[in-house]
């Protein structure tokens, strides 16, 4: 008698991590969420507008940090977080995107001779859209079909989060006319994330000597 041929059974862990996934994105805009029905409900502030906008700069700028914080985990701790990495950074480009989208809808109105005086007379702003612009590609190429086609050069264009990370520094920084506690301690985050990748990259040159 023919043996019946055993059916292949995926791999949990991998069914899991699909599953985990769409999860995961939507707790990581649930603050968004959160922050636009407290605003509807009139219980963001005397400005919600200007609040609003400062809660989606403030988690793009805790999910940048984030996905920056992934290989000195790995690194220093052992603990591998890189699968969320594309995720985290994502997250990043959707709450700044969002910001951007708020100040030019619901702060400007679309009057978009004040956004060309502002992005050509206001710093804080010049360095936040630049932030937001060294985003975009890496948003867009953060795909496996992009990691192909692009092969070593994609490394090189990812490179531009530390572009976008000194910018949204800059940026955050200046957005206060005093200085904001909250403010320092993110951004120097962000400047040991930067110590730690700059520390990291003569090693990583010499292990391929």
């Amino acid at each position: 008698m023919a043996a019946t041929p055993r059916k292949t059974q995926a791999n949990p862990r991998a069914k899991y991590r699909k599953l985990l996934s769409p999860v995961l994105y939507l707790a990581g805009l649930a603050p968004a969420v959160w922050s636009f029905w407290l605003g509807a409900h009139n219980q963001l502030g005397a400005d919600p507008v200007r609040s609003f906008e400062h809660v989606l700069g403030l988690w793009a700028f805790r999910f940048l940090l984030a996905s920056l914080a992934i290989t000195p985990i790995r690194t220093v701790l052992g603990v591998n977080l890189v699968r969320y990495r594309r995720m985290l950074g994502l997250l990043a480009f959707a709450y700044a995107a969002m910001h951007v989208a708020t100040y030019v809808a619901l702060d400007l109105r679309f009057d978009f001779a004040i956004l060309y005086g502002d992005l050509t007379k206001r710093p804080f702003l010049i360095f936040g859209m630049l932030a937001f612009i060294a985003l975009l590609p890496l948003a867009a190429t953060s795909n496996t079909r992009s990691i192909r086609a692009l092969g070593r050069n994609w490394q090189r264009l990812h490179r531009l989060v530390y572009v976008a990370l000194i910018a949204a520094s800059l940026h955050f920084l200046m957005a206060f006319k005093t200085w904001h506690m909250d403010a320092l301690v993110y951004v120097g985050l962000g400047g040991v994330l930067l110590l730690l990748r700059l520390a990291r990259a003569p090693w990583r040159r010499a292990r391929r000597v």
